[in-house]
């Protein structure tokens, strides 16, 4: 079978003035999560460090909530092709995930679309490919002319996507 293609993401949000704590560049303190596309999934690998511990060598579970919610967000950017907001986020901890790590995957997926609400699942996965947390996801959907307008999407879905990494 073949492994399907990789696509990287641009963020197109990052300007100046730009400062979300999970995909910010340029937030010293933030995630600074990169995505990327491969098959149904969107994708992004993280570096946990002990900065985003709970416990002692464990990630914190707001801190996992929010990369399962970011990984929504630009899957129904990628995927949905519009943006929205978090209606509903209900994450299962299924194991510790340790700070340790050299990387992390976390990925998600849409479920379905139904009129203007996107389900999503996501999940995070450890070095070792266990699952550590996973997460139902509603969005309510902008209309995509209105999150164009507003600028909560790009006018040209393709300057989502990096020419070359």
């Amino acid at each position: 079978m073949e492994k399907p293609i990789r696509r990287y993401i641009n963020n197109v949000f990052a300007k100046d003035d730009y400062h979300c704590f999970a995909c910010s560049p340029t937030n010293e303190i933030g995630l600074r999560l990169h995505f990327f596309e491969e098959g149904d999934y969107v994708q992004a690998e993280w570096k946990p460090s002990k900065e985003y511990e709970g416990y002692p060598g464990t990630i914190h579970g707001g801190i996992q909530s929010t990369l399962l919610d970011e990984i929504g967000a630009w899957t129904l950017y990628i995927k949905g092709k519009s943006s929205g907001v978090t209606s509903r986020l209900q994450v299962r901890y299924r194991k510790q995930l340790e700070s340790t790590q050299s990387s992390v995957l976390v990925r998600g997926k849409i479920r379905e679309i139904k009129r203007n609400l996107c389900y999503i699942f996501a999940e995070i996965i450890n070095e070792a490919g266990e699952l550590c947390a996973e997460a139902e996801m509603v969005y309510f959907m902008f209309p995509q002319k209105e999150a164009i307008e507003k600028g909560w999407y790009p006018k040209n879905y393709d300057d989502f996507f990096k020419l070359e990494q």
